[in-house]
């Protein structure tokens, strides 16, 4: 089965408006929409927002739900003026930016203690822009975070969950997928004015997108 696991309700419904035949649950404080999708069954776990809660929701998907591919959707921040506001990237690897052991093993931040490398590689499709993710449990402002993100990593997009689904999935062996639309850019204001200003715009870009992005999958 493919498992939508997505960080927030205002994102899962971008996947919940195209489903039919939905039954409603609640598993390990998750909720979990089962129904079909393209006339195909499908679930959607909504799993919280932050690293552990991503984790926690892409592993449930994998064991309980039984998933041979996770697809995460959601909005995110763009990086540089590769992205753009209400566009659609697909990722193709992720790293943790808050994730760090250089002082223990002299890797570079990011870089897992089983990885050799701060990047975790992901599914693909052809039907967007491919980037480069980082993820963190902050949602900020910070020149710090900036500097990390673009200069050391080489990030495009920054999110608080898709690093952390990669490494669970990549441990229990089942393909990501990640799609995200951006709802703000650094160096153009606000990130949380910006969020708030062009989260529906997002949202309603997703919810068209999802079809497409279904049938993609399941042909990948």
């Amino acid at each position: 089965m493919k498992v939508f696991v997505i960080a927030m309700a205002s994102e899962a419904e971008a996947v919940l408006a195209n489903m039919e035949e939905k039954t409603q649950s609640s598993a390990c404080g998750k909720i979990v929409t089962r129904g079909t999708l393209c006339g195909i069954p499908v679930a959607v776990v909504i799993c919280g927002v932050g690293k552990v809660n991503a984790a926690c929701g892409a592993q449930y998907a994998a064991d309980c739900l039984n998933a041979d591919a996770v697809i995460n959707i959601g909005v995110a921040g763009g990086l540089n003026g590769g992205t753009a506001v209400g566009e659609i990237y697909g990722i193709e690897s992720a790293t943790q930016y808050d994730f760090d052991l250089a002082q223990l093993n002299g890797t570079a931040v990011g870089t897992l203690n089983e990885f050799s490398q701060p990047y975790l590689p992901l599914a693909t499709l052809p039907l967007y822009p491919l980037k480069k993710l980082g993820s963190g449990d902050r949602f900020n402002d910070s020149p710090a975070d900036f500097e990390l993100l673009t200069k050391e990593l080489g990030a495009d997009i920054r999110d608080m969950e898709c690093a952390a689904m990669a490494q669970a999935c990549a441990h229990a062996g089942v393909k990501l997928y990640s799609f995200k639309a951006i709802s703000d850019v650094a160096g153009s204001g606000s990130t949380t004015e910006q969020y708030l200003k062009n989260l529906e715009r997002c949202n309603a870009r997703l919810k068209e997108a999802v079809p497409a992005i279904f049938k993609g999958v399941m042909n990948g």
